[in-house]
């Protein structure tokens, strides 16, 4: 069987909730994971249109959770979907190991527990002896004995500022196993290099942005769309931006609207690029009432800093894109 790429569209990455303080089993040290609030999550936003989800990526605090728990979440999330009615909707799950053995026994339990394409963390502990082809082999290993297809997930704000280069890219693109990319960064001459690559087969290799906030851009460059921390919150106004974006002929009002909630995205975005998964969660919380807004482990502590002060500093943009969302 070919391997296929997750379908265009808008995807977000999930946090894991945690139990509330208040909850009997609280461990301030590592509180266990709330299946309850996490499927409710999932399926407010399959319900809002989002095309798929990608859990234990970075956001979801992957690296905080033992192998147990990454399957508990995963395959508690897909129960929930099949029970909702949403059988064999996209779920992709996020490996963070930089061990070759130990990403592929992740990618076995992701899709014992349902999920169709792993989301795979450049490593970056060597940063300064790493090299491309070393990149290259990294990734081959694990495609080769992966049981589902792969995505390369380029962050370099978390993987020691290692900078993959689009030839890279497009050499992978060639494994029947490997099938797109996220690219979490503000570069979108990369994305360019990636998304509009006439040497990379884009039926077969999807390129995602990680960042919403250029969802109209790299739409228009060939990018497949975007794995967004807005979308957890005001997931319909992304799905409005996505489908605004893929227009090639727009009337003159949907230009203008286009333009407008992408600038109301990419302003409430910069909270996102600001405080990462600690204000993507606090924001869930504030804005859908779902988890706590300090619902995070250690080494990440409590909800942004300030707090409610903090969270007025956003409230013009947090509210203008609300609007559009009940709108919607």
């Amino acid at each position: 069987m070919v391997a296929k790429p997750p379908p265009a569209g808008v995807y977000v990455p999930v946090p894991t909730f945690f139990v509330s303080k208040k909850a009997a089993n609280y461990n301030a040290v590592s509180a266990p994971v709330d299946p309850e609030t996490q499927a409710a999550h999932s399926l407010h936003l399959a319900r809002s249109g989002i095309q798929g989800l990608v859990v234990l990526g970075s956001t979801g605090e992957a690296v905080h959770l033992s192998n147990k728990e990454r399957f508990e979440v995963l395959s508690g999330v897909k129960k929930a979907l099949d029970g909702a009615g949403f059988k064999d909707y996209p779920i992709i799950a996020g490996t963070a190991s930089q061990n070759i053995e130990e990403v592929v026994e992740q990618l076995k339990s992701a899709k014992d527990a349902g999920a169709q394409w792993g989301l795979c963390l450049v490593p970056g502990y060597f940063a300064g002896a790493s090299t491309e082809e070393g990149i290259i082999q990294w990734f081959t290993a694990v495609a080769d004995q992966s049981p589902i297809p792969v995505l390369i997930y380029h962050y370099p704000a978390v993987s020691n500022d290692v900078k993959v280069t689009p030839s890279t890219f497009a050499t992978l693109s060639k494994h029947p196993n490997i099938v797109g990319c996220k690219l979490s960064h503000g570069d979108v001459s990369y994305h360019a290099q990636i998304g509009a690559n006439p040497k990379i087969d884009h039926t077969k290799f999807h390129t995602f942005t990680g960042l919403g906030q250029q969802l109209l851009a790299i739409v228009t460059l060939g990018c497949a769309g975007t794995i967004d921390g807005t979308a957890g919150f005001f997931p319909k106004s992304v799905v409005r931006l996505y489908n605004l974006s893929l227009k090639n002929q727009p009337t003159d009002e949907e230009v203008k609207e286009r333009r407008l909630l992408q600038y109301k995205v990419s302003s409430v975005e910069e909270l996102v690029v600001k405080y990462g998964t600690v204000g993507i969660k606090e924001a869930i919380s504030r804005v859908l009432g779902m988890g706590d807004v300090d619902g995070t482990r250690l080494p990440l502590r409590g909800g942004i800093p300030g707090g409610d002060r903090e969270w007025e500093n956003w409230k013009e943009a947090i509210g203008d894109l609300q609007a559009v969302e009940k709108s919607l």
